[in-house]
């Protein structure tokens, strides 16, 4: 990639094709269009791919990318570049030659491979998580601190409300996760044409989301695991180092938030043309009437997947409204309709998070939905309320006047209840990921034996 590779359509690096040679001659003109790779082309590869803008007699063709030999098998630079084309062609005349016509799909179709490793990643993120959960709620049912009574032995860390406040509710986001990554794993195997913007929309949004919360859970669970958790065997604060760079890798998270804010805004105006309603992207509840949240919450509303539903839909549908409102009174002053994009970032970021939270919910919902009456559909609706009550604390809920502040403390006192309730399935919940025991760490088992100065002189 550039070095300024933000602005992907106005890339600086130019080719043009030499129709007497028959080469195609790749021209990095400034500093600024260098070539920054943080992955094995900078060291190992033999081959890479070169985005560039082509130039091709004299007409500018738009971003297109060519595959470049690099280095031979010994890894020594090439004196020359060897290529390969890549969704288009030139003839041997020089006339650029394609099979998508339009500029737009082409540049879309060149970073469609872009959603491929988006899907990888927010996928990527869940298993994370839950190797840093198994390992640090395992480590919490085993590992004791302090005694209540002088009599009394002392206490598992995951018996203390603090401890389970700290992990429960994460272990519910991560399956909530958990069931977005399948459905959106299911989006992607079916792909087709006209599911592409859809997918794109998704897998940036969950990407975002997902590697957010992984990089959450793994500092939590650092901390909860003491100074454990900073041993490199125990894994922990390895997988966190290791994997902090999907918040960046393969787009920024905040500008990926905004491009969901993007698409749902051109969503919402499409819907405002005659005989046109919303559909897709989640976004069919914006045809029926706004939810009205009860003004006194009960424990038995607050564990209703219809209350949760609507509650995390009002979020979205307000913030929408909000957003299209301040981008088109930007627009009325004379600004262009990017700048005023820009300028509602705040907004952006905020639409893009409830969209999230809200398509991650219908999964679990849908999920949930599948399964008959039986104990383990009562303790997967209570990982579903957890999840849902923990996306009402976020700050937007009070920000906007969703929910009143006395609502709001009902909220925490209820998920502290489920959290109390969800303790004695925390070990089946975190046993249930299948995570081979040679993934975890030593203090997943027993925590003494490892630390024991028999294992430290091995």
């Amino acid at each position: 990639m550039e070095v300024m590779y933000v602005k992907v359509r106005g890339i600086e690096t130019i080719t043009t094709y030499d129709s007497n040679t028959g080469e195609f001659v790749i021209n990095t003109p400034c500093e600024s269009a260098q070539k920054y790779w943080i992955g094995g082309a900078a060291n190992h590869a033999t081959h890479t791919i070169v985005f560039f803008t082509a130039q091709y007699q004299w007409n500018t063709q738009g971003v297109h990318a060519l595959i470049a030999q690099i280095r031979d098998a010994d890894g020594n630079v090439c004196p020359n570049i060897r290529i390969a084309g890549l969704c288009a062609d030139v003839s041997p005349d020089g006339k650029h030659l394609s099979a998508i016509k339009d500029p737009d799909q082409r540049f879309a179709a060149f970073l469609a491979p872009l959603t491929a490793g988006r899907v990888n990643i927010a996928v990527n993120a869940v298993y994370q998580s839950k190797v840093g959960l198994a390992i640090a709620i395992r480590y919490a049912l085993t590992r004791r601190a302090f005694s209540l009574n002088p009599k009394e032995p002392e206490v598992l860390l995951l018996d203390y409300p603090s401890h389970q406040r700290r992990l429960l509710p994460l272990l519910a986001k991560t399956y909530a996760m958990s069931f977005g990554a399948n459905y959106l794993k299911m989006l992607y195997v079916k792909r087709t044409p006209q599911s592409n913007k859809i997918i794109h929309v998704i897998s940036s949004s969950f990407k975002a989301t997902f590697t957010w919360s992984n990089m959450q859970i793994l500092q939590e669970c650092r901390e909860a695991c003491g100074g454990q958790g900073l041993k490199t065997e125990n894994r922990v604060g390895h997988l966190k180092a290791e994997h902090d760079v999907q918040s960046t890798f393969e787009g920024d998270n905040n500008i990926l938030m905004q491009q969901v804010s993007k698409a749902l805004f051109a969503e919402y105006m499409a819907a405002q043309k005659p005989n046109k309603a919303f559909k897709g992207l989640g976004l069919e509840h914006m045809n029926k009437p706004c939810p009205v949240i009860p003004s006194r919450l009960t424990t038995t509303t607050l564990r209703c997947s219809q209350f949760q539903m609507d509650v995390l839909c009002l979020r979205e549908r307000d913030l929408l409204n909000r957003f299209v409102a301040e981008v088109s009174q930007c627009q009325a002053k004379g600004e262009s309709k990017e700048h005023a994009f820009i300028m509602s970032y705040q907004l952006a970021e905020d639409l893009g998070k409830a969209f999230s939270d809200r398509a991650i919910l219908q999964t679990f919902v849908e999920a949930e939905a599948t399964l008959a009456a039986c104990s383990l559909k009562d303790v997967l609706g209570m990982l579903r309320s957890l999840y849902a009550l923990n996306c009402l604390e976020d700050g937007a809920y009070l920000r906007y006047g969703y929910l009143s502040v006395e609502n709001a403390a009902t909220v925490r006192r209820e998920i502290t209840k489920i959290c109390s309730e969800l303790r004695p399935h925390a070990l089946a919940l975190v046993s249930s990921f299948g995570i081979p025991d040679a993934f975890l760490s030593p203090i997943a088992f027993n925590w003494i034996d490892a630390n024991s100065w028999s294992s430290a002189q091995h």
